[in-house]
């Protein structure tokens, strides 16, 4: 399906397998406060990391497609797991509408910080085993030591509101460095990326356990950023109040508690919606 974008008013949309995007939209909002946005949370199909590559690109064009038929002016995949394996797809079938990921902004944002030593991708198993982020940071620098470590509490943590406590900041350094003691710091990777839509939420408690000598990278943060400078290269931004619009696939009201916590601010009214 070619989708022409000409219309600066159209909302952006925006897709995610759980409840964790709403980090992305939260980001978006900041760099384009006046932005409409159309959201989709594929509740009802999570998570996609156990799905095979084909159910995961099947259930992101089917996604994609509820946007794209409510009219859209670019989409924005805020899944790590369906930007590793649709996007070439999505691209392809909805072109020429602009299509972007979470792993390639984040993995330019790193590389443009990054020194000399390893940079650290922190996500979901699924998503270190995919390899998306390994793959665009060697992509742009071959020389470069990747290192992916899974948090899966990290997750977890999140979704309970991500309490500051020692408790809380263990579970942090450990997802860093393994098991260490917080006063720890020396041996901390120079650069991280957050690799996940739920980790944003953790990024100034990390600048602070670490330091300043660490750069933690905000994949949600730089992919709003290639999102806002699209637009404005096609001169198609919008000043239209920045309203935004829910759907989800199921447990509306977890997704309205969780996703509020991401969002920063309240979820009231979601549409059901079935795919």
């Amino acid at each position: 399906m070619a989708v022409a974008v000409t219309d600066a008013n159209l909302p952006i949309g925006v897709f995610e397998s759980g409840v964790g995007g709403p980090t992305v939209l939260a980001a978006l909002r900041r760099h384009l406060p006046g932005e409409d946005t159309i959201y989709l949370g594929v509740t009802a199909r999570l998570p996609y990391g156990t799905k095979s590559a084909a159910t995961v690109e099947r259930y992101a064009q089917q996604a994609a497609g509820v946007l794209v038929a409510r009219g859209i002016k670019v989409l924005v995949v805020a899944c790590n797991t369906a930007s590793a394996t649709a996007l070439c797809a999505l691209a392809q079938e909805f072109a020429p509408l602009p299509v972007f990921g979470v792993a390639v902004p984040g993995a330019l944002a790193a590389c443009e910080v990054a020194d000399s030593s390893e940079v650290t991708v922190l996500a979901t198993e699924s998503t270190i085993s995919g390899g998306a982020y390994q793959r665009a940071l060697l992509h742009q620098r071959s020389a470069m030591r990747v290192l992916g470590r899974p948090c899966p509490l990290w997750v977890t943590l999140a979704e309970q509101g991500g309490d500051a406590s020692a408790l809380a900041d263990t579970i942090l350094l450990d997802g860093v460095r393994g098991s260490v003691m917080l006063e720890q710091t020396a041996d901390a990777p120079s650069t991280l990326v957050l690799g996940c839509t739920h980790f944003p939420v953790f990024r100034t408690r990390l600048q602070q356990l670490l330091g300043s000598q660490a750069q933690v990278i905000d994949s949600a943060q730089t992919t709003a950023g290639s999102v806002a400078a699209a637009l404005q290269s096609e001169g198609l931004p919008s000043n239209r109040g920045g309203n935004i619009q829910f759907l989800a696939t199921d447990g509306m009201e977890g997704f309205q508690r969780v996703g509020a916590t991401f969002l920063a601010e309240g979820i009231s009214d979601v549409e059901l919606v079935d795919l």
